[in-house]
């Protein structure tokens, strides 16, 4: 277990504010075999296929319980995939109540850039128990999304390649790929940086904001903690994204004679 030295108030965290002798929970969500290779000191390990795997929201709890996570724990999670996997273990602990949590600002390959502390030793883990409040306003279904997107104060974001997006989408969507979300060294873009982004996009911060991407919400993921580290206050994730969309045969937009990307709206 860490912790930090003053109480998590962002959906981000600095690696200076990171204490690693404390009461933080720092999850890792790489494979089980790249974790036991080397992680943060005192990281335990939960790889997205064992979240995405479990059926209801009550096997999810049980598999933050068994990782010593309570109510009032502290917990920021990482990844070595750009923030993606992680923003989506992150977004899941929100989902079934969480109220404490964070993504770590840098990947595990930063962090060991960085030069700060690595560990092939797994914690003790102490099981704890953990109350399911579901938090239903930051998820969006399929039969909520189809309804809210005509309405004028919501914005559809598709978080796939432009390619992906000229392809096919869901109609009136804005495409903004998650590459654009990072900065050198960081997974996301400066605060400025990201609110400059949305304004040239033509987003009110005040909208309404959905994300998706192509199945399982990781990419639309980073995008939900993009938005809420610039303080968005309604951003929902379409976790099922583009994949059940298809699917369940909705109506699929294509952008004809579309250049690859306009980068005016950088």
């Amino acid at each position: 277990m860490c912790s930090l030295s003053e109480g998590m108030t962002s959906p981000i965290v600095d690696v200076d504010t990171v204490d690693l002798d404390g009461t933080l929970a720092l999850i890792d969500v790489r494979r089980e075999e790249d974790y036991n290779q080397g992680h943060i000191t005192g990281a335990v390990n939960l790889p997205l296929a064992s979240l995405l795997s479990g059926d209801s929201p009550e096997s999810t709890v049980k598999l933050f319980e068994e990782l010593g996570i309570a109510d009032d724990t502290k917990v920021v999670v990482y990844d070595d995939t750009f923030g993606a996997l992680a923003s989506r273990v992150a977004w899941t602990l929100q989902y079934i109540g969480h109220k404490n949590v964070a993504l770590l600002e840098v990947t595990y390959s930063q962090w060991k850039e960085l030069g700060l502390k690595t560990s092939t030793e797994k914690p003790n883990i102490k099981s704890a128990k953990h109350s399911l409040n579901l938090n239903p306003e930051i998820m969006a279904t399929a039969e909520y999304l189809e309804k809210a997107k005509e309405k004028d104060n919501v914005v559809l974001i598709d978080n796939r390649e432009r390619l992906n997006f000229l392809e096919q989408h869901i109609p009136g969507s804005i495409n903004i790929p998650y590459r654009t979300l990072a900065t050198d060294g960081k997974i996301l873009r400066t605060k400025e940086s990201m609110k400059n982004l949305l304004k040239n996009r033509g987003i009110p911060e005040d909208a309404e904001i959905i994300t998706y991407c192509g199945s399982v919400g990781t990419l639309s993921g980073l995008a939900y903690y993009a938005l809420k580290s610039i303080g968005v206050p309604n951003v929902k994730l379409y976790v099922n994204s583009f994949k059940e969309w298809k699917k369940l045969e909705k109506p699929i937009g294509k952008q004809e004679n579309a250049a690859y990307w306009d980068l005016s709206a950088e």
